[in-house]
């Protein structure tokens, strides 16, 4: 990962340290059935982004505002029908992505030509392939497994949905070919992709705001997070240890980390004292806030931007989630991996899909100048692990929702919910089709987007 900024101000960006990077069909009887996919994405707020997302998605992705508007709809859209759809085809799946200047194209993959006319029927295009997603995701596991002392010579490995494969990145193709060997994965389900790039972790309340820390490191706020009655924020593990003292953008006294793990994970979170107040806001373009509406994962192939205290707002796409990525420091899991560039200090930074949160600056190679590749924690892992409540626009502070206390699998306001989860609301049952932390506001009769009645 990147190494910290010795100091407060800028440092150039060198070519970064080691980067962070078939079953049988079922039963016919188990065939999907279609299932409309919803209208409209009004309840995540894709339908009103900030003029500041709308500004950098024309710059970055070279989009007409009307084709920026139409892409963030069509993203939030496309991720609720590809939720019902992995839902339905279960095992099979092997993956979902957009693509397109707009993502008006949504493909799902499955291991069986036969699910073709329900993909299809659910707004999709059908790609049928040899290897389900959990094989993939086997197969990666088995590799991360199977690194030791040079994992700078593969630093980067992840699940490309597109192609059905696993991509090991490696400084050379012998190095590449050690791994697979190593970890016994058939090398038909892996490509090679050499690079000579070394990431790093970009070391270095309003998310992409500066922090100080011990007053020697800078890094980036990524989101305004509250933990009962304590505020705070969200940001990389690299940054500091739990205990580490931290400094404001003004360098007044801020606060100090709850908790923190990098490697393994790349996450932390600093708790701040009264002088300050967490807010749902991100640095966006020339200074103007964006505002966080809530956590629901994006999909492969989305737009994202990233606000960072070196350089400022920045877009890109997503290339691939779960990715796993060996720093000098040690191997991050389940990192995401954009196109998005960003240089040392903007560690720690808010990477935002429209109004949705996802993730913090994890770690990347190159710079804004030429270019780059970057990693991020995603949010939701992170809100979970610690107990933390994001804090968002559409927040609600009068009552809070009610929920199906005494039930096990009942649905509740706060907790962070996977594609696939069950739960019960006032007695009905749902299963949730997009990854995000639940808000008052998206009680699941509420949120077809989020949740579908089974």
């Amino acid at each position: 990962m990147a190494h910290r900024h010795a100091s407060a101000g800028c440092a150039a960006l060198t070519v970064l340290g080691a980067l962070v990077l078939a079953g049988l069909p079922a039963a016919a009887a188990e065939r999907p059935t279609p299932t409309p996919a919803p209208s409209t994405a009004d309840t995540l707020g894709a339908h009103d982004p900030s003029p500041a997302v709308l500004r950098a998605l024309e710059r970055d992705l070279s989009l007409t505002e009307a084709q920026a508007r139409t892409r963030l709809v069509n993203e939030a859209e496309a991720g609720s029908r590809a939720g019902r759809l992995q839902n339905a085809l279960g095992k099979r799946f092997a993956g979902a992505w957009v693509s397109g200047a707009t993502s008006a194209d949504l493909s799902v993959a499955t291991t069986d030509i036969a699910d073709t006319p329900a993909i299809e029927a659910g707004g999709a295009r059908a790609v049928v392939v040899k290897t389900p997603l959990e094989d993939l995701r086997a197969a990666r596991a088995k590799l991360d497994a199977a690194e030791t002392g040079n994992a700078l010579d593969t630093p980067v490995r992840y699940i490309d949905v597109r192609t059905n494969r696993v991509t090991v990145q490696a400084t050379s193709r012998a190095a590449a070919d050690t791994l697979v060997e190593a970890a016994g994965v058939d090398s038909a389900l892996v490509d090679v992709k050499v690079s000579a790039d070394q990431p790093r972790a970009l070391y270095d309340i309003k998310g992409g705001d500066p922090f100080y820390i011990d007053n020697t490191a800078r890094c980036s706020v990524g989101f305004g997070v509250t933990k009962g009655d304590q505020q705070g924020f969200a940001t990389a593990g690299h940054c500091g240890k739990a205990g580490a003292t931290t400094t404001g953008y003004n360098q007044v006294a801020q606060g100090t980390f709850q908790a923190s793990v990098f490697p393994g994970q790349d996450m932390a979170w600093v708790g701040v004292n009264s002088d300050w107040t967490a807010t749902p806001a991100v640095k966006g373009e020339g200074g103007q806030d964006v505002q966080t509406a809530g956590s629901v994962q994006a999909l492969a192939g989305a737009a994202v931007c990233r606000s960072g205290s070196t350089t400022g707002w920045h877009c890109g796409t997503i290339e691939q989630h779960d990715t796993s990525v060996s720093y000098a420091e040690g191997t991050v899991d389940g990192v995401t991996r954009t196109t998005v560039c960003a240089e040392p200090g903007d560690s720690g930074g808010s990477y935002i899909s429209g109004v949705q949160a996802q993730g913090v600056t994890s770690g990347g190679s190159g710079d804004c100048t030429s270019g780059g590749t970057t990693f991020y924690q995603p949010i939701n892992p992170l809100l979970s692990t610690y107990g933390l409540t994001l804090r968002t626009s559409t927040a609600d502070s009068g009552t809070p929702a009610p929920e199906d206390d005494g039930q096990s699998d009942g649905w509740a306001a706060g907790r962070v919910y996977e594609v696939g989860a069950r739960v019960t609301h006032d007695g009905v049952s749902y299963e949730c089709l997009q990854s995000h932390q639940a808000q008052t506001a998206w009680q699941p009769a509420l949120a077809p987007e989020l949740w579908q009645r089974v």
